[in-house]
């Protein structure tokens, strides 16, 4: 996207910008034939419906030098001749020809790694012909592997930035981690659209916007495929839930699916991603890992992906109708792809030739990074990662409200602090699942706070809830029961009573690092293992204590007295730490207690809140989990100076925001995450982060809210019935006011807006001219905004369309009276809809309304433009 500042003359500048908005990402990606937009009556194609080309906006533009991977031009040893792509060609041609059919088909399907790293996923190699295994590793975050990696910010976080130059060396830091650490396929980024705030997954993806999770994702993986290391783009497509995600079969109508979902992953092919893995769900009654029309003639065949597909883990349902779909790589075993394979072109049910084109598409994604050969590794640069990872904790914090300029604190605010809450002390650095890092270290955020308060100024911490359990009361005979160990291949019993000095609600709490212990309390099995459900779940908050063991619990009513208690522990290969714990309800009024003296003693409390999401499950409630909102609201009472962190995934229902002073989203923010809030807090930093998604006013006034079709699904299946809008779309359709609208966040200095032109580009696009002007006394970050009204032609058509769509935007750093006069370029494609009456994209022509503002419901100016044919 092209663009043009100019500023004052006198005025402090940030130095050039570079464009950030999603078309800018198709722009800088490979060349390739697009169609022109229909003005009129295009011909039906014979193509099922979902083909659909993309505007001439985007028509053969070559790849500046930038842009391009610098595995690009990476030669393998001995190779000669100027043409690197022939000799690449020549090489997995030469393969190809050598393979036995047994060794092809070994390339197809994952196994055991003999020499495990860690990772989640191995493909041997060839030894005989020097090919060397793959290993694959999660990483929507960082490197997931044993050894410690650079713990970033969750992605929902990089994403508030709404910097996708940011997300570019995000994923720089993963793309170099990823070599050092062994690993040659990451599985990531994520791109699926936040449809429903309940989702497991939200904070390991972008966005509910389209056009935004576009842009970011293509940086992204531009980022990790300059370091050499192959990306994976995900869940293709559809698979915006946890919940029944293994079995789900979801319909979305084509220009849903366009418009929607699948924008994202269309901006990976172009930005030249190696590898798409496929969901678990189906889409319109076909499992998407053998769906035909999403495998091949969407992506192949109308977006140009020549790289590879690979099935989510286990998500591979047949061997024949899969790998005639388009599906190359069963993940992470051989179970359709492996004998069942061999069997299956034996019987003449696939071709060898069939074999060939998936073993093909793999080594030429493979001779493209590089991997045909053992190729040399970096060696990790953790001091850089670190700073990449404060920088986008930093970029990302969203200041929410901020009444009576509560933030940043300073002078008497800073004084005298009250922190509370268990993410105050125990840093929340990543969520569950894939998605957890191990990090080099993580600082506990009531410490960061103390030393940037310094040594005059008064900081107090209390716990107010206890997530992980206090030493068990007295147990006869006594034993050690708090550390536990286990030795290898060795059982440990203990059979004695456990005496509770009151009648209350007892919770307790198991921590262990293997299998899980049985425990059993007057006869009754506490902790039992709960079919269907994943036994461990690494990561998250509350699935995993502080030193880093697994934790369950369970509650029980027990009356004063003793009670016969039972523990059997096996050491397994290599041995375990076991603890039991508890905590009554007495006990945890105490804590509640002590923090609301601690609020009632302080100048200002500072008050982390927490959700904890993961992989394999939904939310099923958007309130904060425990007793937390009942805490806010006495911690509030006793002291109205309450500034609320929230340490949470995604959307949350606020009905104590009123009674704060000020609430700060830092969703889960990594290993620096310690730094970057007390930097915030103080004021050091402004907050820079602006909302990605749309927080509701109540769980009954969101997009999936009062309808089962819609969220989770109904008899198996889930219909999109609210079609184009998604997020913030639906909420203007509607008319339903939000707690927080798409793109708010909040400044420490304020901004003005003026000057707005629009005009037509020379590409068929716009061009929206405006000025940004900081009219504080402070520097600050503005995200202009700019949205688009619906054509009228389109409308005409019976095409449906958003109230307004998020045209393009730009991220601003000002310092005080600094004035910026920017130009943010629209790219034909996002004047497009889709029509299903010629399934092709339709350039929205006629006068349309342009507003440019801080979020989707704060414009401050408007303008017409009228679009014409191209």
């Amino acid at each position: 996207m092209s663009q043009a500042d100019s500023r004052e003359p006198n005025l402090p500048s940030d130095g050039a910008e570079t464009d950030p908005s999603p078309e800018a990402g198709a722009r800088r990606a490979r060349s390739g034939p697009r169609r022109a937009p229909a003005e009129g009556r295009l011909p039906r194609r014979a193509a099922l419906w979902l083909l659909g080309g993309a505007v001439a906006a985007a028509a053969s533009v070559a790849v500046p030098a930038h842009a391009k991977p610098a595995h690009a031009n990476r030669a393998r040893p001995g190779a000669a001749g100027p043409d690197p792509q022939r000799r690449r060609a020549d090489r997995v041609d030469e393969l190809l020809a050598v393979l036995t059919f047994d060794e092809k088909v070994s390339l197809l399907h994952g196994a055991a790694d003999p020499q495990s790293l860690g990772q989640a996923g191995y493909v041997p190699g060839v030894p005989r012909l020097g090919l060397p295994a793959l290993r694959l590793a999660d990483g929507p975050a960082g490197v997931r592997v044993k050894r410690a990696a650079t713990a970033l910010p969750a992605p929902v976080m990089l994403a508030a930035a709404f910097d996708p130059d940011l997300a570019r060396a995000y994923g720089g830091v993963i793309g170099r981690e990823g070599r050092a650490l062994g690993q040659d396929v990451l599985l990531s980024p994520m791109v699926n659209l936040i449809r429903t705030p309940y989702a497991g997954r939200n904070f390991e993806t972008f966005s509910e916007d389209p056009l935004l999770s576009a842009d970011l994702v293509a940086e992204q993986i531009r980022g990790i495929q300059d370091e050499g290391l192959i990306a994976t783009v995900k869940h293709f497509a559809l698979n915006n839930q946890e919940k029944d995600r293994t079995s789900l079969d979801v319909r979305a109508d084509e220009q849903t699916l366009h418009e929607t979902e699948l924008r994202g992953f269309e901006a990976a092919v172009a930005a030249g991603v190696g590898s798409v893995m496929a969901a678990y769900n189906k889409v319109d009654g076909v499992h998407s890992s053998e769906n035909q029309v999403l495998l091949t003639d969407v992506l192949r065949t109308r977006w140009g992906f020549d790289g590879w597909v690979m099935s989510d883990w286990g998500a591979t349902h047949s061997t024949a109708p899969a790998l005639a779909a388009g599906l190359d790589m069963e993940m992470p075993r051989g179970t359709r792809y492996g004998d069942a394979l061999k069997k299956a072109v034996r019987d003449g049910l696939v071709t060898e030739a069939t074999v060939d084109r998936a073993v093909r598409r793999i080594l030429s994604v493979r001779a493209r990074f590089g991997l045909l050969d053992e190729a040399a590794r970096p060696d990790r640069d953790a001091e850089s990662g670190a700073a990449v990872a404060l920088r986008v904790a930093t970029a990302g914090a969203t200041l929410l409200r901020n009444k009576g300029r509560m933030l940043p604190l300073t002078g008497t605010a800073a004084s005298s602090l009250a922190v509370i809450g268990p993410t105050g002390r125990l840093p929340f650095v990543s969520g569950g699942g894939s998605a957890f890092v191990v990090p080099d270290a993580a600082a506990r955020p009531v410490d960061a706070i103390r030393d940037r308060a310094g040594a005059d100024a008064t900081v107090t911490y209390a716990l107010g809830q206890d997530l992980f359990g206090r030493p068990l009361p007295a147990t006869e005979p006594p034993t050690d029961l708090e550390n536990r160990t286990v030795a290898a291949k060795a059982t440990w019993t203990y059979e004695g009573t456990l005496t509770v000095p009151e009648t209350d609600r007892w919770t307790f709490h198991l921590h262990h690092g293997g299998a899980r212990p049985v425990v059993t309390l007057d006869s009754t099995e506490l902790f039992p293992v709960v079919p269907g459900a994943p036994e461990q779940l690494p990561g998250g908050l509350l699935s995993r204590a502080p030193d880093g063991l697994s934790v369950r619990r369970d509650t029980v009513e027990l009356t004063a007295g003793t009670h016969r208690l039972t523990v059997t522990a096996r050491g397994g290969a290599t041995g375990q730490v076991l603890r039991l714990r508890a905590i009554s309800d007495s006990q945890r009024a105490e804590d509640f207690a002590e923090a609301v003296s601690a609020a009632r003693a302080a100048r200002s409390v500072v008050f982390f809140a927490y959700e904890d999401a993961t992989e394999g499950q939904d939310r099923t409630s958007l309130a904060l989990p425990g007793n937390q909102e009942t805490l806010i609201d006495a911690v509030t009472a006793a002291n109205p100076r309450t500034t609320v962190v929230l340490n949470t995934s995604s959307a949350v229902t606020m009905p104590w925001l009123e009674s704060s002073a000020a609430v700060l989203q830092m969703y889960y923010p990594g290993q620096e995450g310690a730094a970057a809030t007390a930097a915030v807090l103080f004021g050091d930093a402004d907050p820079g982060g602006r909302l990605t998604q749309t927080f509701p006013a109540a769980e009954d006034r969101h997009p999936t809210a009062g309808d089962p079709l819609r969220y989770p699904g109904q008899d198996g299946i889930q219909e999109y019935s609210e079609g184009v809008h998604v997020g913030h779309r639906w909420y203007d359709a509607e008319k339903v006011e939000p707690l927080f609208p798409f793109g708010h966040g909040l400044s420490y200095t304020t901004f003005g807006y003026d000057g707005l032109v629009a005009e037509r580009a020379d590409d068929g696009g716009l061009a929206v001219t405006f000025t940004v002007r900081n009219t504080g006394g402070r520097a600050g970050i503005e995200v202009a905004q700019v949205y688009l009204g619906p054509s009228p032609h389109l409308a005409a058509l019976g095409v449906d369309q958003p109230r307004q769509l998020l045209a393009g935007y730009r991220r601003l750093e000002l310092a005080p009276g600094e004035r910026r006069r920017v130009t943010v370029t629209v790219a034909a494609r996002t004047l497009s809809s889709w029509d299903v009456a010629r399934h092709d994209w339709v350039l929205g022509t006629g006068r349309r309304t342009v507003r440019v503002g801080a979020s989707s419901r704060d414009p401050r100016l408007r303008s017409e433009v009228v679009v014409r044919p191209l």
